[in-house]
């Protein structure tokens, strides 16, 4: 039976493929079915009034089903509204609104009927709403007049439309306003100001709507603000303002937070299920406020949660039930803060638990359909046939419906129908079509035979075999056409059919059958998978410093199959390489040519298969060429002038003169603080300005004694640091918050160990400072237990019971009172070691080297500690087939958890073992529960430990061998295969011998002479052949044939054939050298002043010659000048006009006459050649002595 597996979460990115491939329920379009709706428009379908409305309904099935619509409930005809057309062999309806037709018209509920004979499936409740973009309303907009500082909310209030148009604020140039923590636009729209500055004053602030169905934009009438303060009131203003305006009026001053929306201090809000919640909180308040989410009780959620418009706004994607809560806002500026609590509470539309899916039954089979689904509320499930109501449906005596499950028995072909399953509340439905098709259908394959399926070395490989049939087919697989069934742990059977191989090694390579069968016949496929190689980067690209325009390159050499292609593609900053020529892309690199500062990022190489895909990345960095030494750059001279103005209790502005910049620009000033009460001479980072900047308004704690300094930086580095300020001293308070990281952990079984990170001494905010600690023990009625302790970050509880949950908070105080009330942890007293060992140990033993072991789980109280898991020791305790015992170190397995079995690896075939399981927890491991005694069954054997071939003969060969050394059982027999290899390396038949266990050594006769064998010998228990070992050996030759092959080079007449030839060679040697020095005795000037033939060319200065030389004919001959008449080489002839200096003619022209060497080889060129280092020229062909001479 094989082993079916369903699909963990581990491999999830294989969920997709399996996915789509063909289930064993989607029946063939050539067979009877119920319809199926296949698309459909969606629940609330808002459409463009302006364009033809299109409402889809698509279906299959089997006879092609016919279509009807309802309207509002009622039946709609399309056939007495000219407007209205059905797509041909579709339900998809088109309305015609571009030839006259109103889309308002039309509005309503449309749902779609898709039947034939053996039932009808209907589509969703489709809601068909025109979009709507009305104008906006003609509204006076006073002008708003406002003091500097004050809070100020400017409202958009845009028309209704739908869907809810998308808001936004421009001037009159349609350039966005710019937004920041103090001025930001809330989700309805409306502009907020937490403080205005005279900057803000301007006429054109315009709220714009667009409604994206429609692709239009619509503007709100402009809205002017003025900005004013007492120094600047004007006189139009001032008459415009009562005496109590005018001498009431202060000048600006910092105020706490007040929040502008939401107001009051609580509020709710119902979010759906999946949605997206959206809170915003709005500060007013100078400085501006800064907001801060908590979620009380709990924590937000990590990876859904996001902060936008300046963490004003809330964000968490994908709510559930578990998001309910109450969530508070918290804004904060230096003079306080504000809060505001939005319970939330989230509601759920009905979501399917299990949807009801298509079931396809024989006749006389049983089966059901389950409609289960969960919403909040509860929703209620009601079913349909063929679109009716269950309870007036016509009878059918096979069906039984018990609440969200229809029951099935003895179905019958009449039995075939569509059934709707509808689960809804108060926030939605979910309508489900599933049809019971009752087929007797023998076994088909419908995956493509002979299909060739290719992954990569180490990954997944997913072999398909999607089938149908009726009853259902039982799938099996096979290795190769003739193989046996597969089955063990390196499988996975799908049940689609899909057999699945996790790590594909070399030898997944092959062909695979799969065979499906039911009661009505079988039948097979054969499909192939081929395991490629990965594709690596042996030589990944660089991190490169090049200066500016320099040339740069990286490598990306790569490693692939040699059957897959690749593709190299390169990337600057994850997209594309710029259209430029100055990057050239070669094979194995990328160059880039004159680099600029733009060429600065990081460059990619993906290199890309059919079937895998690598990349490697590195960085450029662009530096300026080294400056020119006329121009000196230098760290920046230290700010000067400190000046503390506009102290308050908590902030205070700190300004300063730059100093010399020293020819490059100051990027930052860094401002640090030394706190003279708590850490004299100790300097901390404050804040960080724009190097543009030379005030800043920094933020104090109370209690301490501050002096700043300030550091510029520009590109060369850091100044020195100015000199310090002078210090300021700010007043005591209470401590504002309180330790963090508070733990309770115990050391010992009867002690609670508190621990948490003491405060800075800046934050401790006043003298006295102390800590408050407070416990009881958790889900017990008991009054908290306090200790006030100082200069310490831990305090150790005695007596407490072993490993109780308690309840802990510390509290920082001081001489002013108390830090805000802590929140509590959840701490534990010390761990004892485990009492008891876990109990009924079994044993199942899967194969010769994997066994499964389960155990019951102790009593979590027995555990007296945090349950880190069960470990497992076992040990080797004897082979069964050598009956010798050994000791061999005892091996743990440690599975974490509260798991209750466990894999056991890499055991010995045909061994006795012992097992025993322990329970650990944070103290130490518990007591052994008894060992367990199994053992292994037999495997294959290791190769045999050698094999010697020795004493060759004529016709045979002796061999030896040794037994394996692990043989895993009981040796049966020994395989012994040969077979001849001719001088070409082609193999002759295979031999097979099979050899008694009990033998060692054999000797093979009746074999050829002077014959190379390779043989192969492998051991055999009753499981099967272990691996084999390979040797090679050689008969030896006939004596009669021996004697007749002789070794040519021992033979006398070749030694002296040689002897001949190498003195040949001498002679002419020594010819060759006594002809070429004869010419020392004739001097070229003179023959050149001899004959004025302008045949005759002056030699050459670097043709390797000594300037006289002698003809080879005869020493008279050279005194006689070279006749123009004389012989060229007969193919051509050179010209009475060609210059007699020409180039050519010395080999340097386009056909040189000068070997590869530099010797001058005239005589064979296709010119007529000038030879002035032979002086006169027979009229014969060239001598071989000469070409030979012309090579020396």
């Amino acid at each position: 039976m094989m082993k079916k597996k369903s699909i963990s979460a581990s491999k999830a990115s294989l969920v997709f493929f399996l996915c789509q491939m063909i289930s064993a329920l989607d029946v063939p379009l050539d067979l009877s079915q119920p319809p199926t709706i296949t698309q459909q428009s969606p629940k609330d379908y808002i459409v463009d009034p302006r364009e033809n409305i299109v409402i889809q309904c698509e279906a299959k099935g089997k006879p092609p089903p016919s279509f009807s619509w309802t309207r509002n409930g009622t039946h709609f005809d399309i056939d007495k509204d000219e407007l209205v057309t059905m797509k041909p062999n579709s339900g998809t309806l088109v309305i015609n609104i571009m030839n006259g037709g109103k889309a308002e018209a039309y509005e309503g509920v449309y749902q779609c009927t898709a039947r034939n004979e053996r039932g009808a499936a209907i589509s969703n409740n489709i809601v068909i709403r025109p979009s709507r973009s009305p104008l906006w309303t003609k509204e006076k907009l006073e002008p708003n007049q406002v003091r500097e500082g004050d809070s100020l909310v400017l409202h958009c209030r845009p028309p209704v439309g739908l869907p809810p148009p998308i808001i936004f604020w421009m001037d009159n140039a349609f350039q966005r306003l710019p937004q920041s923590e103090r001025v930001s636009q809330g989700l309805n729209g409306d502009l907020y100001f937490s403080n205005v500055q005279p900057e803000d004053t301007r006429e054109d602030y315009i709220c714009y709507a667009r409604f994206n169905h429609t692709q239009t934009i619509q503007q709100k009438q402009p809205i002017s603000v003025k900005v004013f303060s007492m120094d600047s009131l004007n006189d139009t203003i001032a008459a415009n303002l009562s005496d109590t305006d005018i001498y009431g009026a202060k000048p600006v001053t910092e105020r706490p937070p007040i929040l502008l929306t939401p107001t009051g201090t609580t509020s709710n809000k119902v979010e759906l299920r999946g949605n997206v919640l959206l809170l915003e909180c709005i500060a007013a308040g100078l400085p501006t406020p800064v907001i801060r989410w908590i979620k009380e009780g709990g924590e937000l959620p990590a990876n859904r949660t996001f902060f936008e418009n300046f963490k004003k706004t809330l964000k968490i994607v994908d709510v559930s039930e578990a998001d309910s809560g109450n969530y508070k806002c918290i804004a904060r500026n230096i003079l306080g803060s504000t809060h505001h609590v939005i319970s939330v509470t989230v509601k759920a539309a009905p979501y399917w638990i299990t949807a009801p899916r298509n079931l396809v039954l024989s006749p006389g089979e049983d089966g059901s359909l389950i409609c289960r689904a969960n919403g909040n509320p509860k929703p209620s499930i009601s079913w349909l046939s063929n679109g009716v109501p269950i309870a007036i449906a016509p009878e059918d005596p096979s069906r039984k419906v018990d609440g969200d499950t229809i029951i099935f028995s003895a179905v019958q072909e009449r039995s075939s129908a569509v059934y709707q399953c509808n689960a809804s509340n108060e926030y939605g439905y979910l309508l489900a079509n599933a049809f019971v098709n009752v087929l007797a259908e023998p076994p088909r394959i419908l995956t493509p035979a002979n299909k060739l399926y290719q992954v990569i070395l180490d990954s997944p490989a997913l072999i398909d075999c999607a089938y149908f049939g009726s009853p259902k087919p039982e799938i099996e697989w096979f290795k190769g056409v003739k193989g046996s069934i597969l089955r063990g742990n390196e499988y996975v059977f799908h049940d689609n059919g899909t057999l699945e191989i996790p790590v594909a090694q070399k030898d997944s390579s092959g062909t695979y059958t799969c065979v499906a069968r039911n009661e009505l016949g079988k039948i097979q496929n054969e499909v192939q998978l081929e395991v490629k190689d990965p594709t690596l980067i042996i030589k990944q690209p660089e991190y490169k410093v090049i200066q500016r325009y320099g040339h740069v390159s990286f490598e990306c050499i790569i490693k692939h199959d040699s059957t897959l292609i690749p593709t190299v593609i390169w990337l600057k900053d994850n997209d594309e390489l710029p259209d430029d020529e100055r990057f050239l892309v070669g094979k194995d690199n990328l160059t880039i040519m004159n680099v600029t500062d733009k060429d600065d990022g990081t460059y990619t190489c993906i290199v890309n298969t059919t079937l895998d895909s690598v990349s490697a990345s590195a960085v450029l960095t662009v530096v300026a060429a080294p400056p020119t030494p006329a121009i000196i750059y230098a760290r920046p001279n230290p700010p000067f002038d400190l000046e503390l103005t506009g102290q308050l209790e908590r902030s205070i502005e700190l300004s300063w003169i730059p100093g010399d910049e020293n020819n490059s620009p100051i990027t930052s000033f860094v401002i640090e603080y030394e706190d003279g009460l708590h850490e004299p001479g100790v300097w901390h980072y404050q804040t960080e300005v724009p190097g543009s900047q030379t005030t800043v308004q920094l933020k104090l704690s109370p209690y301490v004694n501050y002096s700043f300094r300030v550091i510029a930086v520009n590109e060369i580095g850091r100044s020195q640091p100015s000199e310090p300020s002078e210090q300021y001293l700010t007043k005591s308070a209470n401590p504002d918050e309180n330790p963090s990281n508070v733990q309770g952990i115990g050391s010992e079984p009867d002690n609670l160990v508190i621990t948490w990170e003491s405060l800075k001494g800046f934050q401790s905010n006043g003298p006295g400072l102390q800590y408050k600690v407070s416990w009881r023990q958790k889900d017990v009625d008991d009054e908290w237990t306090s200790v006030v302790v100082a200069n310490v970050s831990k305090y150790i509880v005695s007596g407490t019971p072993t490993f109780v949950p308690y309840e802990i908070k510390v509290q920082a105080l001081n001489d002013l009172g108390y830090a805000p009330e802590p929140s509590e942890v959840i701490g534990h007293s010390g761990e004892d070691l485990p009492m008891v060992a876990p109990g009924n140990v079994q044993v199942h033993v899967i194969n010769s080297t994997l066994a499964k072991v389960h155990w019951d789980p102790v009593p979590l109280k027995s555990v007296r500690g945090h349950l880190q898991g069960y470990k497992v020791y076992y040990w080797k305790v004897q082979s069964l087939s050598r009956r010798s015992k050994r000791h061999i170190e005892k091996k743990i397995l440690t599975f974490r958890g509260n798991k209750t079995f466990g894999m056991l690896p890499g055991l010995e075939p045909y061994s006795s073992y012992k097992l025993n399981v322990r329970v650990v927890n944070g103290k130490g491991e518990g007591p052994a529960s008894p060992d367990k005694v199994f053992k292994t069954p037999e495997g294959v054997p290791s190769s045999p430990s050698f094999l010697k071939i020795t004493n060759p003969t004529l016709d045979s060969l002796t061999l030896e061998w040794g037994s394996p050394t692990h043989p895993n059982g009981i040796l049966i027999s020994y395989i012994l295969k040969f077979q001849p290899i001719n001088n070409t390396h082609e193999l002759g038949p295979l031999v097979e011998i099979r050899i008694p266990a009990n033998e060692s050594s054999l000797i093979l006769k009746n074999l050829n002479y002077s014959t190379r064998y390779k043989f192969y010998f492998n051991a055999q228990t009753s499981v099967g052949s272990g691996s084999q070992i390979t040797e090679e050996a050689v008969t030896i030759m006939d004596e009669a044939m021996a004697s007749r092959q002789v070794d040519i080079a021992t033979q006398g007449w070749f030694i002296g054939l040689m002897c001949a030839v190498a003195l040949l060679i001498l002679i002419l040697l020594i010819v060759c050298f006594i002809r070429r020095n004869k010419g020392g005795k004739y001097p070229v000037k003179e023959k050149e002043d001899a004959h004025a033939d302008p045949e005759i060319q002056p030699m050459k200065e670097d043709d390797g010659t000594f300037g006289e030389y002698r003809s080879l004919e005869s020493d008279a001959e050279d005194h006689k000048p070279l006749k123009k008449g004389s012989r060229t080489p007969s193919d051509r002839t050179v010209k009475k006009e060609d210059s007699d200096d020409s180039l050519v003619d010395y080999g340097e022209g386009v056909n040189g006459q000068f070997n590869e060497d530099g010797s001058f080889i005239g005589q064979y060129s296709g010119k007529k050649e000038k030879e002035p280092a032979e002086g006169n020229e027979s009229s014969e062909a060239p001598s071989p002595v000469n070409a030979m001479n012309s090579f020396v």
